[in-house]
Order: structure tokens, then sequence, then C-alpha cells
């Protein structure tokens, strides 16, 4: 029995663990994109070289490791989804967004997938119902709506993208599930990662055969091609981290990455990039960060009971 628990501690520590790093990781690439910006990249050519470095850096990764993505059907068709969801469309539309919104409010509006991703879970029976972890949701949504009204009715407040960057939580909400019911059998965290990430850097490349888009970057000083290199370190980590997540943390846990990176991007952003702290940031942090925490503890609940269930059976 106290293999069985120690296994536990492990088991859960190792989703929260995963939580924190890609959280990081996604409060620091938002961040980033308001300082490309001000170097002159803008959002498209920012993450399309981004994220082909990043997945040029996990197929060095897997090759070295022997588990390189495998390509069949059923990858394909993960790739691609995965790719537009998680990474080509959502990202794009926040990185477009940064600029005209601001770092804290994208930042935030990415602590929103958790109510949808939850209640899709359990439509789709990946969840069962507890009062903890649905709660928790709860106060993180509520917590991200308050900064979200507050930031509708500024004076300065630009509708339209106000708007359009509401839509990227419903994008990284059908991701989060999709990845979870469609995981290919057999796949490593680490070959999907990549793979991933090859098809969403072919997908935001073609976004330059639209008139007004392109992926030019200005190389008339080293700063853009550095940014571009730490952003590609970013993602690589993140990423990586998400599968794993993914994988040993479920939907609901995952969706709550936006929550985490808002805690890194938002004071970063107060602080250094010089933005004005969103009205209600005291209200909704503390909802965010409440519902992390009964959402983590619901879980932990949830992995304990599991084992003492596996305990009993094999005294039995």
């Amino acid at each position: 029995m106290a293999n069985l628990f120690a296994s536990s501690i492990g088991e859960t520590l190792k989703p929260l663990a995963s939580l924190a790093g890609a959280g990081a990781c996604l409060g620091l690439s938002t961040t980033m994109a308001k300082i490309a910006d001000s170097a002159g990249i803008t959002g498209l050519p920012f993450l399309a070289w981004s994220v082909l470095g990043a997945a040029l850096i996990l197929f060095l990764v897997s090759y070295l490791r022997g588990d390189l993505p495998p390509v069949t059907r059923r990858t394909a068709e993960y790739f691609c989804v995965s790719a537009f969801v998680t990474v080509a469309a959502s990202n794009l539309i926040f990185f477009l967004a940064v600029p005209r919104v601001g770092v804290s409010f994208v930042s935030l509006a990415i602590t929103l997938p958790p109510l949808l991703t939850y209640l899709g879970a359990l439509i789709l029976g990946m969840e069962k119902f507890m009062l903890m972890r649905a709660a928790g949701v709860c106060a993180a949504l509520i917590g991200a709506a308050v900064l979200a009204v507050e930031k509708l009715g500024a004076p300065d407040a630009d509708i339209f993208w106000i708007c359009l960057a509401l839509t990227g939580p419903l994008l990284l909400a059908i991701g989060n599930l999709y990845r979870t019911a469609r995981w290919p059998k057999g796949v490593t965290a680490e070959a999907l990662a990549p793979g991933m990430l090859g098809v969403a850097a072919a997908m935001l490349f073609a976004f330059a055969l639209v008139p007004d888009f392109d992926v030019r970057v200005p190389l008339d000083t080293a700063g853009p091609a550095l940014l571009i290199a730490g952003q590609s370190l970013v993602f690589s980590a993140q990423f990586l981290l998400l599968f794993v997540l993914q994988k040993s943390g479920g939907p609901v846990l995952l969706s709550l990455l936006g929550a985490v990176g808002a805690v890194v991007a938002v004071p970063f952003a107060v602080f250094f990039l010089g933005e004005t702290p969103p009205q209600g940031l005291a209200v909704g942090a503390g909802l965010i960060a409440l519902g992390i925490a009964l959402v983590a503890t619901g879980k932990a609940k949830a992995d304990r009971r599991e084992v003492r269930s596996r305990a009993e059976l094999s005294t039995s």
C-alpha cells in the first residue's frame, strides 16, 4: 500500500509540475509577443518563425531519442486538427491582438477555456462530475469574466479586437478535448509535439499568401533573430509540457494553463512593459487562483480515492 501511495504522489506532482512549467511558458510567450511588436516584428512572422524553430528543436530531440512522429492516417488527422486549434489559429489571434488590447487582457482571456473544457469533458464522458472541481472551474471563469467586463467598459476599448481575442479560448477548449479524445494509441508526447508544431508552421506560412500578410522579418539588427530564437525555445518547452500534462492530468487540469500563464504575464506587463493594470485585477486574479487550487485539490482527492480502491482490491 505504501508503494501505491508513493506512486499516487508522483502521479499528482507530475501534472502539477507540467501545469506550472507550461503555464509559465505560455505567459512568457504572450509577453514576448508584445516585446517583438515593439521591435518591429508583427504577429504573423514572429509566430510563424518561432513555431518553425520550436518544431525543428523538438524534431531533433525526437530523432536523438529514436522517437520520431509516426505518419499514419490517424496521426496526420491529429496533427492537422491539433495544429489549427491549438497553435495556428488561436495563437495567431492572440499575437495579433496583443498590440491592440495589451498583454494583460490577452493573458487573462486565455484563462477562459476551463468552463468550456469542463462542460465538454462531462458531455463526452471524459470527466465525472465533482463539486469541488466544478466550483474551481466556475471561480476561475468568473475571475476572468470580471476582467473582461471591465476591459469592455473602458473608454478606449477596441471592441472588435476584444471580441476577437475572446474567440481564442473557444479554440483552445476544443483543442483540449480533441487531443485527449483522439490521442493516437501508443504514440508518446515527445513524438506528438513536433508533428503538431511542424504542421502548424506550414499553416502559418500559408497565411503569407493572403493579401496584406507576409512573414518577412527585419534583419538590420540582431534583435529580431534573438527574439525569435528565444520564443522558439519557449514554444518547444511549452508544447512538449502541454502534451505531458494532457496525458497525465486530463483536459480539465490542462485548461488551467491560461490561468497560470496570466499569473506570469500580467505582473510582467504591468511592472516591466508599463501597461496599466486591468480594472478588477485583484478580484479577478484572486478568483482565478482560487479556481486553480480547487481543481488541483479535487484531482488530488480523486487520485487518492482511486489508490485506496486499488489497495483494497489488491488485499481482498
